[in-house]
């Protein structure tokens, strides 16, 4: 007998786990939430779309083993009726919780819901549009998890009063095209460094528990496992094409690797608040989760940035106070104002260009590709 799940956790495909979250929505629904979900800036999560049938050709003979492991286990499910409240969710008290705090991390978990939706929104119209058997199970499976995900954040946000309308994202939302290598690239970095995030979070706080001011971060540990499977995903895809991670194409991999640690460092260094609800420095956070990210991958670029040269930290702050800056001369509007905003794109690309052209630090790619997750 066939049993409709009752929450998104429990859904075993991506059409159910969306059919759930649209009864939510109508129940549930806020628009404020969803504004802000539906920014476009350089800084917030967009939804993607891309050539479909250019993915619908690869072939994954060259990796094949290591690629049907990696489906028996995503099939096998570890984490299946995981993303739901238990016993362990404890009440927070939001009408009490410090207002600077309180905002910040309600922007922190909107952000998340939309980049947790961004990618299921990507991964089940590949899985629609396909016809690649592999291809197609691969993001069936993906658009699965990550519809867990959001929807447990919006589980977390309605005790706020607040919930995303994840269809309405769907219909409204500006979709921005990249050709598949670039999917390939920046999608591969926003899983790895998905990974990286939760679990430095997850071992701070399971070290400094008197830090954990929500109980949506105690399960980090799973969500990133998630988050890892799906990065391994995108590697083997990599993995199947030489030409994806080297000549010219190694300047686009510096470039998304750039792009991706810069957002992060700006976007993090915009919640103070939250960072010092969690005791986490955030200069020091940035730094742990690049290691991570950079020492992983290793498995398949065959350069990482140079971290660790004063000139990184230096530029990564010019380039947060660029866009403080940028932020404060619009609110002021007016002709000073947009002249403050141009002054301050420019010290923003300059900022950035100097990062990019930091050298890299060059490895050979090992020829066993899989990882698994040991942090």
């Amino acid at each position: 007998m066939n049993i409709q799940a009752k929450h998104t956790a429990d859904a075993t495909s991506v059409e159910e786990g969306l059919a759930i979250a649209a009864e939510q929505d109508a129940i549930y629904n806020n628009e404020m939430a969803t504004e802000t979900a539906m920014q476009n800036t350089l800084l917030t999560p967009r939804f993607y779309t891309t050539d479909f049938d250019e993915l619908d050709a690869i072939d994954v003979s060259s990796v094949r083993e290591d690629w049907d492991k990696l489906i028996a286990q995503m099939v096998s499910d570890p984490n299946k009726g995981h993303f739901k409240k238990n016993e362990d969710w404890d009440q927070i008290d939001w009408d009490g919780m410090e207002p600077q705090l309180k905002k910040e991390f309600i922007d922190f978990l909107i952000s998340s819901c939309t980049a947790e939706f961004s990618g299921c929104v990507l991964y089940k119209e590949m899985k629609r549009r396909g016809n690649n058997k592999d291809i197609t199970q691969l993001f069936q499976l993906m658009a699965r998890d990550e519809a867990r995900h959001a929807g447990f954040i919006n589980d977390a946000l309605r005790e706020a009063g607040l919930r995303v309308n994840l269809g309405f994202l769907t219909q409204k939302k500006k979709y921005t095209y990249f050709r598949p290598k670039f999917i390939y690239y920046a999608t591969y970095l926003s899983e790895k460094i998905g990974y990286a995030r939760y679990i430095t979070i997850f071992r701070h706080l399971q070290a400094n528990p008197e830090h954990r001011f929500h109980p949506i971060f105690k399960w980090f540990e799973e969500w990133c496992n998630d988050e890892f499977s799906h990065g391994e995903a995108f590697a083997l895809l990599m993995k199947t094409d030489p030409k994806l991670t080297s000549g010219v194409n190694v300047l686009w991999i510096k470039f998304f690797l750039t792009a991706v640690y810069a957002t992060m460092f700006v976007r993090d260094h915009q919640r103070p608040a939250f960072h010092k609800a969690l005791g986490v420095d955030p200069d020091w956070y940035a730094h742990a989760v690049f290691e991570k990210t950079s020492e992983l991958s290793k498995q398949i670029f065959p350069i990482t940035l140079d971290i660790d040269d004063p000139r990184w930290l230096k530029n990564c702050r010019a380039l947060h106070r660029a866009n403080v800056d940028i932020a404060e001369a619009k609110e002021r509007g007016g002709i000073a104002g947009k002249a403050a905003q141009v002054w301050g794109s420019v010290r923003a690309a300059r900022a950035f260009a100097a990062l990019y052209f930091i050298p890299a630090k060059k490895h050979e790619v090992p020829a066993q590709t899989r990882l698994e997750p040991c942090y």
